[in-house]
């Protein structure tokens, strides 16, 4: 709930949307959005005539997604709930979707106990996980530095890994298929920029300052800045970053 995911959720859009694209959605198609945040997923899912359900743990994020699906003319049901403890019945879902959301709840066990469950057999879980050795893993990893998680959590980026994704969800599913996704982060600022908009509106890294003194804080701002401005496609004085993901396709047994 800290900041605002909206702001910084419309810079994967279009990553979201193609995402949303490769699954081929059959009309009619019960879906369930596992920590749906704004609704990047779930819209263009309920457009493509998909009967949608998002959850999230994060209200103010489902205020948006209503909001959103409103002005956009689609019907999508939003909800609150917990990745690690869906309200669902068994086998209630044709397709569970999760894209860079269930992958930061803390138990990933459950996690996985929870997509196998709700999902119906021969149902589609879908995934979209930052990969460890990706930008977005890296970038992780230079703030745990700095900020170290609890302990006993493991990171989340591990979803993006093809051998514990197929550990996690292989006893439930008949076939996993994974593969590997790049897309780009596109903003029309430079990398100083881009980590002040992060500092601002992304909840992880705006907590993650907060528990910085002043000289702890500029440490990981300059770490950070260099980490955006090492990786930046641009010449223009704007910001162009590839991206590495996961792409999950899971049949539950």
């Amino acid at each position: 709930m800290a900041g605002d995911f909206g702001v910084i959720a419309r810079y994967a859009e279009q990553a979201e949307r193609e995402f949303v694209a490769r699954l081929k959605l059959a009309p009619g198609s019960q879906v369930l959005d596992v920590a749906c945040g704004t609704g990047n997923t779930a819209i263009p899912m309920a457009r493509l005539g998909a009967k949608v359900i998002g959850v999230d743990i994060a209200a103010n994020l489902l205020e948006q997604a209503r909001a959103r699906a409103r002005q956009e003319g689609v019907t999508a049901d939003f909800r609150e709930g917990d990745a690690e403890q869906l309200e669902f019945p068994d086998a209630a879902f044709d397709v569970v979707v999760s894209i860079f959301g269930a992958m930061f709840a803390p138990r990933p066990e459950k996690v996985a106990s929870e997509l196998l469950r709700v999902c119906r057999p021969g149902g589609l879980i879908a995934m979209g996980n930052w990969t460890p050795d990706g930008f977005v893993g890296q970038m992780f990893r230079l703030t745990a530095k700095h900020v170290p998680p609890p302990p006993g959590i493991p990171p989340p980026s591990l979803w993006g890994d093809e051998a514990v994704v197929r550990e996690r969800l292989g006893k439930g599913s008949s076939s996993i298929e994974c593969r590997r996704i790049m897309c780009e982060f596109k903003y029309p600022f430079p990398p100083a920029q881009v980590v002040q908009l992060f500092r601002e509106y992304f909840g992880p890294t705006q907590v993650a300052f907060s528990k910085l003194d002043a000289a702890g804080q500029a440490a990981m701002a300059s770490d950070l800045e260099r980490h955006w401005s090492a990786h930046n496609r641009a010449t223009d004085g704007t910001t162009l970053v590839d991206v590495e993901y996961l792409e999950v396709h899971a049949r539950r047994r």
